[in-house]
């Protein structure tokens, strides 16, 4: 899948979000650059990912979130046969908390 997605703006995004230094210039970045929505709809995405790592069922996913069952589906196959990346987030934010 990355290789169908891989570009050089692509590569941009990713070095421009890297660039951001706090919680505050992503908030400034994502408000420009997303819709509310879109960003809502990502951080809903996450919550699914970090839910289903814990072992929670998909309706509950589901009653919490708003997602459908269909998208938690999609993010759960994401973290079984993905790329690892909502993995890598997840993790590293796990063990920050710690």
């Amino acid at each position: 899948m990355i290789e169908k997605i891989k570009s050089d703006d692509l590569d941009y995004l990713f070095h421009a979000v890297m660039s951001l230094e706090n919680i505050e210039e992503f908030y400034s970045f994502f408000d420009d650059i997303c819709t509310v929505a879109e960003v809502s709809e990502m951080s809903k995405r996450l919550k699914a990912a970090k839910m289903l790592k814990n072992g929670i069922v998909y309706n509950e996913i589901s009653e919490i979130t708003g997602l459908s069952t269909a998208t938690i589906s999609r993010v759960n196959r994401c973290l079984k046969y993905g790329s690892g990346g909502y993995n890598i987030v997840i993790d590293r934010l796990e063990n920050a908390e710690k």
